[in-house]
């Protein structure tokens, strides 16, 4: 059996992980009416750091260095507490597609901070392939009629730019840590904190339906948790900026999920504009990216 290349690998870890969080916007929706965007966004790190404590206490994981603990603060800021919440927040009143659209701004956002945080230096033909990506999505909320402004658009791009530049600190950390260590020192770091802050201002709704339950579990065991362990070893191999530009796809994994799991809309020109995307991205894998 052949063996894969490093590139070859960092782009299936990508898009495994691209799927996994392309479900997190739909989970949301499903959860946050009956248990909250407290609970659904930073309680999701507090349920999430109990399988993290028994990964770290099996594996005996090390402590982090001194030196990478800024760069884990500022990563648990963007993941663990800018996202999650912001984009609960958004979803107690905007549907998870046009949340999806908003989303096809992030790789761009994590372009930007992959220069700024991460080092890198990416080709013009690589921002022709992001622009045209954002484009791509872009004009298919365009077709859709998706693109009116919705109230919750505010806490929506606040969230893209806190996970732009979690995801950024999280894959240089990746560099010198595994990359499921990174989140998961992360969440145990974050549990004392985030743990008395969710217990006061929020409690769990334990008669909520089995919908519900299912939804707010799946962010915190896989977008939370799991989806970690493939997207930050993605980012190591193959960089942040490739590794984000993945997330051109992330939209159309919401919307697909969205139509299956709750009913949704989708037509043929959401799989037009998939493939198109797909394209986009083949083409912006192929171009140079620079790291200093």
């Amino acid at each position: 059996m052949p063996q894969l290349s490093k590139n070859t690998l960092g782009l299936l870890l990508g898009l495994l992980g691209v799927t996994c969080f392309g479900l997190t916007l739909t989970a949301a929706r499903v959860a946050v009416p009956e248990f909250g965007a407290m609970l659904v966004g930073p309680g999701r790190a507090v349920l999430a750091a109990v399988p993290a404590a028994i990964y770290l206490f099996v594996t005996r994981s090390p402590l982090p260095a001194r030196r990478h603990w800024p760069r884990l603060f500022l990563m648990c800021l963007g993941v663990i507490v800018g996202f999650p919440y912001l984009s609960a927040l958004a979803m107690t009143s905007a549907p998870a597609s046009h949340g999806a659209v908003m989303l096809g701004i992030l790789p761009l956002t994590t372009t930007l901070a992959a220069i700024l945080v991460a080092g890198e230096r990416p080709s013009s033909s690589f921002w022709v392939a992001n622009i045209a990506g954002a484009a791509a999505v872009i004009g298919f909320a365009l077709r859709q009629g998706g693109i009116a402004l919705h109230p919750a658009d505010i806490w929506l791009l606040l969230a893209v730019v806190s996970a732009a530049f979690g995801y950024a600190w999280g894959g240089v950390l990746a560099r010198d840590m595994k990359g499921s260590d990174v989140i998961s020192w992360g969440l145990v770091f974050s549990a004392p904190i985030m743990g008395p802050v969710v217990w006061l201002t929020t409690g769990v709704n334990w008669s909520a339906s089995p919908q519900a339950w299912i939804g707010f579990l799946y962010v915190a065991l896989f977008s939370q948790f799991l989806g970690f362990f493939v997207w930050y070893p993605a980012m190591a191999m193959i960089g942040v900026a490739r590794t984000g530009q993945l997330q051109l796809f992330q939209p159309f994994v919401t919307i697909l999920s969205a139509a299956i799991l709750i009913g949704e809309t989708i037509d043929t020109t959401t799989i037009v504009f998939a493939v198109l995307v797909a394209i986009i991205v083949a083409f912006g894998q192929k171009a140079r990216v620079e790291q200093t």
